[in-house]
């Protein structure tokens, strides 16, 4: 048997900080070969944990002091705040004593974070958040959607390929269908980002069908959908709202028949997926939802240890230098 994977975790990142991402982390210390080490406010982590009866064995406590509160400025969180969960979380893997890193905490500052301390896969210039957004045959990973509000056509192209590893690791696709979220499904509709990006991801080599609409977002059309993070950040927070207006518009009904309760959320509920992993980070780094659930925090877990277990990022590396080759040997032609 492997050994477990070490994942470090902000044990004081987000919402609902230390309660929840405590338990969540019993949880996947209890399922999952994983060793966690959970790292904020010792006195609270302790205390937290002493709320459970059976606590495994592989949770280690390290202290830090300090906390990015989530509406903190991220420059001033990564200069100022260097004993901060978030910041001791990353800096334990970046000196490599742990294999993942996971926070949910402030987005921007974990990026900021994460991007300084840790670095990029070379080749890599920006990290997207991907996520996973259901359709009616599973489900396909939507990126990015928060992380990088401006982009170039290059950009774009290098969340697509690295979108494509993902799908190919995770989800057992073997050639997954790119797609590039548009207002339409013509080449030649869209803004200048979309009309320039649309013949590099042509001519790519990669599985690319065109345009996806926002339609064609929740129907299946891509496994992987390339987008900026200013437009996916918009189309996950209306899915997300849409989806809790929808459960009170329905609360009636859903009282007395609970089942629909149940559909909606085993298709809709960002717990089931757990964080959205920041591709391209040199060392596997999962954002989760300032609201986490445990249960979130457990799939989280899940998440980085099929991450490292999969080895995406290698695979990614290795399909960034192919593609760097490919386009030198065309541009000397």
């Amino acid at each position: 048997m492997p050994d477990p994977v070490r994942i470090s975790v902000d044990g004081m990142g987000g919402d609902f900080a230390p309660q929840n991402i405590v338990s969540g982390c019993v949880q996947a210390a209890s399922e999952y070969e994983v060793q966690l080490i959970l790292v904020g406010i010792e006195s609270q982590i302790r205390a937290e944990l002493s709320k459970h009866s059976a606590i495994p064995g592989r949770i280690e406590v390290v202290d830090a002091s300090e906390i990015v509160a989530m509406n903190e400025q991220a420059t001033v969180a990564v200069r100022k705040k260097r004993n901060s969960s978030m910041r001791v979380t990353v800096d334990i893997a970046s000196r490599g004593d742990a294999d993942g890193i996971i926070s949910a905490g402030n987005t921007g500052a974990m990026y900021a974070t994460v991007k300084m301390t840790v670095g990029a896969i070379p080749g890599v210039d920006r990290l997207p958040l991907a996520t996973f957004v259901p359709h009616p045959k599973g489900r396909s990973i939507v990126l990015d959607v928060g992380a990088n509000v401006d982009c170039k056509p290059d950009h774009l192209l290098e969340f697509a390929l690295m979108g494509s590893v993902y799908a190919e690791e995770v989800l057992s696709i073997p050639t997954p269908k790119i797609g590039l979220l548009n207002i339409g499904e013509e080449e030649k509709k869209g803004n200048d980002l979309t009309k320039e990006t649309f013949p590099l991801l042509k001519n790519s080599g990669l599985n690319f069908v065109g345009n996806i609409d926002g339609y064609g977002l929740f129907a299946g059309m891509a496994d992987v959908v390339v987008c900026d993070g200013f437009i996916g950040n918009i189309a996950l927070k209306s899915s997300e709202s849409l989806v809790e207006t929808i459960l009170h518009v329905l609360e009636k009904e859903i009282e007395e028949q609970p089942r629909i309760a149940s559909l909606l959320t085993k298709y809709f509920d960002y717990s089931e997926y757990g964080g959205a992993p920041l591709l391209g980070a040199r060392i596997p780094s999962i954002i989760c939802h300032g609201r986490s659930s445990p249960k979130a925090i457990k799939n989280a877990v899940r998440v980085a240890v099929e991450f490292c277990r999969n080895n995406v990022n290698e695979r990614i590396h290795k399909r960034l230098e192919r593609m760097h080759s490919d386009n030198s040997q065309q541009l000397a032609q």
